[in-house]
């Protein structure tokens, strides 16, 4: 053990570790039950090694879980809107437009709209329970097979 000290602090210690060896790893000792590691049932569950496999893959994908709270959220998304607000204005006072980018424009911001709509309709998908989807996945493939039976 080297120290500030020209001389060892602990010379019987020195070239050995610092815990005690157990004396059953001599071997001389066959009667002894020797010491096995005990296995975690948690870690040898399915779903576990399940959920890990799957956590590293998105990890090496670069796929975080998006679990952010939902005021998170809501922040993100007014200061994005701020920013956009905030260039189109920058934008429109910069320049004047022709009736065409005029309308082209109005295209533009439609198409946004519905975006945002779409948007809005997938975050409600992702925050619906999934017994609540299944529910109306078998609601439509009733449908299509009703629908199958009346035209043959």
């Amino acid at each position: 053990m080297a120290t500030m000290f020209r001389y060892p602090v602990f010379p019987h210690l020195q070239g050995r570790s610092v815990m005690a060896e157990p004396d059953y790893l001599d071997g001389d000792c066959d009667e002894l039950i020797k010491p096995k590691k005990l296995i975690n049932p948690v870690k040898n569950s399915r779903n576990h090694q399940d959920l890990h496999r799957e956590l590293l893959m998105n990890q090496k994908r670069g796929l975080a879980p998006q679990n952010k709270p939902e005021l998170q959220k809501v922040l993100e998304k007014r200061k994005r809107e701020q920013v956009l607000k905030a260039q189109k204005e920058e934008m429109e006072a910069h320049k004047k437009r022709s009736d065409l980018e005029i309308e082209l424009m109005k295209r533009q911001q439609k198409l946004e709209q519905l975006e945002l709509e779409q948007q809005k309709i997938d975050e409600e998908q992702e925050n619906t329970p999934e017994f609540v989807k299944m529910k109306s996945n078998l609601r439509r493939t009733k449908q299509e097979t009703d629908g199958e039976e009346r035209t043959t």
